[in-house]
């Protein structure tokens, strides 16, 4: 069985001297390296940033107006008594 290897690359990052103290002090409260700190801030950004794009272009895709007929449509039956939650009393 081949190992296989992460592939990493070197990036120069400019930082503030202030914002770097910040992520130096974070990330020394939270025992990890500053690389380590920002590359998961990097990661966790692309994550939002991918996910605001999946929602968007769903919500594209959508048929409001459908939504909008199921959400005025009355009721169906009434749940099963199985289904009820007790209430404290």
């Amino acid at each position: 069985m081949t190992e296989k290897r992460k592939q990493t690359s070197t990036y120069p990052l400019r930082l503030p001297s202030s914002l770097k103290a910040a992520v130096r002090e974070v990330s020394r409260r939270d025992g990890t390296s500053i690389n380590q700190f920002v590359t998961t801030a990097v990661a966790e950004k692309l994550s939002a940033m991918r996910t605001a794009d999946f929602f968007a272009e769903r919500g594209a895709e959508a048929d409001v107006e459908a939504a909008r007929r199921i959400l005025r449509r009355r009721g169906g039956q009434p749940p099963d008594p199985d289904d009820r939650l007790d209430t404290p009393t």
